[in-house]
């Protein structure tokens, strides 16, 4: 029996191992919609382009794959066409089939456009001892897709998780990842929900100093229900952080953990806040700025998910242990 059940964890850890995010959300019956990763694959079979890059000594690109079917990013191949240039990344592929790339944000009701693209090497990065890299998000910089297939509008259910690099964030608005609005203007309360990570405290603030796991919901960056203070939403001090954002009708949770290591904690379950229910979702994704493309925040992603429907508790989980067994590391 002993020897059985040690082959059964085995067992366990290959899954882990071998299966991809989407891969997981898939089998707990909440798909990935759009999958965005410079790092990895985020499906087991993916061999396509996970993201472009383009060098400034004579505008031509390349697009980035992994180095086998699921596995981390070629980044060998990024530094060898960069190599005595610079080179700035041009569009984060979704991994889903539904093509919904990430692009150059244009302008919207907060700043003007289209923003800055990310430098392809500013955020090097091992996952299981193999080179990578994130995007690095300064000030100004920015991505978006408004034409998109298949994410949550309205009050309908979804999961969002990115992993993002503890250390680099300020208190500008908005590091932002997720739902967004359409036009890149303010359509008001509800017409977001976007995973968000820094020190922004003039909406929303957890315990601590920050930087915090919050949500965008527009017109506020919210730790819980309460509009203000959440003391459950704990200061983050990961290097590597798996920050999560859920929604169905009139119930959301943000959880959080260690990207590295561990499993996740809930730091908000419950209603939503007033003026917040209904939802009124617009579908838009964006990454490193507000749905007004407001652009003066600063992050690094790594990898990132939109699901449909509202994932489980015990989908999650998987998820996160598949990250950690991703090995991500500095």
């Amino acid at each position: 029996m002993l020897q059985f059940s040690s082959f059964l964890a085995l067992c366990l850890v290959a899954t882990l191992v071998t299966a991809g995010p989407c891969d997981i959300y898939a089998s707990g019956g909440t798909p990935c919609v759009a999958a965005h990763s410079t790092t990895r694959a985020l499906f087991n079979a993916f061999t396509g382009s996970l993201y472009q890059v383009k060098r400034s000594s004579d505008s031509t690109t390349l697009n980035i794959a992994p180095k086998s079917a699921g596995g981390v990013a070629n980044a060998a191949a990024q530094d060898s066409f960069c190599a005595g240039t610079t080179c700035v990344i041009t569009t984060i592929f979704d991994q889903t089939g539904r093509g919904n790339h990430l692009t150059q944000a244009p302008a919207g009701g907060a700043a003007g456009g289209p923003d800055n693209l990310a430098s392809a090497t500013a955020a090097p990065v091992t996952l299981n001892g193999q080179k990578a890299y994130g995007v690095f998000i300064a000030p100004g910089t920015g991505y978006r897709n408004d034409a998109t297939n298949g994410i949550a509008t309205g009050d309908a259910p979804e999961g969002i998780y990115a992993v993002l690099d503890g250390t680099h964030f300020n208190g500008g608005c908005c590091f932002d990842y997720g739902n967004a609005e359409t036009s890149a203007h303010d359509t008001g309360a509800g017409h977001m929900e976007a995973v968000y990570f820094g020190t922004e405290s003039f909406w929303g603030t957890g315990s601590g100093s920050g930087p915090w796991i919050m949500a965008d919901l527009e017109n506020g960056l919210f730790s819980g229900q309460n509009p203000k203070n959440n003391p459950a939403d704990p200061t983050i001090n990961f290097r590597f952080v798996t920050a999560i954002v859920k929604g169905e009708p009139n119930n959301w949770a943000i959880k959080g953990g260690n990207a590295a290591s561990g499993s996740l904690s809930t730091f908000y379950s419950g209603p939503r806040p007033s003026g917040y229910n209904p939802m009124h979702k617009e579908g838009a994704i964006i990454l490193g700025i507000g749905g007004d493309n407001s652009d003066s925040a600063q992050g690094t992603f790594y990898e990132g998910v939109l699901t449909s429907g509202f994932p489980s508790d015990a989908t999650e989980n998987s998820v996160q242990a598949n990250i950690v067994a991703a090995k991500y590391a500095a």
